[in-house]
């Protein structure tokens, strides 16, 4: 099997992408969409976003301390990317998108009430890394939609259709090929 050398680069394909959304001190809403995001940490609850400095919502962020990231789903791709194209200086993404935003119970960035999963962050250190300063957040509280909920209480994401972004491409999670444990369960 051949392979082709390439130079350095970040080939982690696919990754979660993701709508960030905040509120400056005014508070002014914007959303920003992230595809460099990750958990960090399980015990405290920690997650990454990185923002490259010359974006219209790092100075936001940066301020703050506070932002939501909001998962993202099929229905949600065009606002996905628009969020990420179009620039919080100049359009307010949340009537252009037709998004709702909710007021969040710990930090004063709003939710977007169309995600199936809203997570509060925190921020606890920004790491400038080069082209993007990355921001570690404390998760303080998570919100999850009743609906993808069947009625032993076990959320669904799957039902809400996730995407993920991989080269330039925004793609709708598939088909499930099996749970965690399961190379080695017994039968």
């Amino acid at each position: 099997m051949a392979k082709e050398l390439w130079k350095p680069g970040n080939m982690l394909y696919p990754l979660p992408v993701v709508m960030v959304s905040m509120a400056d001190r005014a508070g002014k809403t914007n959303i920003i969409t992230i595809a460099w995001a990750g958990t960090v940490c399980t015990n405290p609850p920690v997650v990454s976003i990185s923002v490259r400095p010359e974006r219209y919502s790092y100075p936001i962020l940066k301020e703050t301390g506070e932002f939501v990231i909001n998962l993202t789903t099929r229905e949600l791709a065009f606002a996905t990317d628009y969020c990420g194209v179009k620039s919080g200086r100049d359009v307010d993404k949340f009537a252009d998108m037709g998004l709702t935003p909710l007021a969040a119970e710990y930090v004063k960035a709003p939710l977007i009430a169309e995600s199936p999963v809203n997570i509060e962050c925190r921020v606890r250190q920004i790491l400038p890394i080069g082209s993007h300063h990355m921001f570690l957040a404390d998760v303080v509280a998570v919100h999850a939609d009743e609906k993808y909920m069947d009625e032993g209480r076990k959320f669904h994401l799957e039902k809400a259709e996730p995407i993920v972004y991989s080269h330039g491409a925004y793609l709708v999670c598939g088909e499930q090929l099996g749970t965690f444990g399961y190379s080695v369960k017994k039968k």
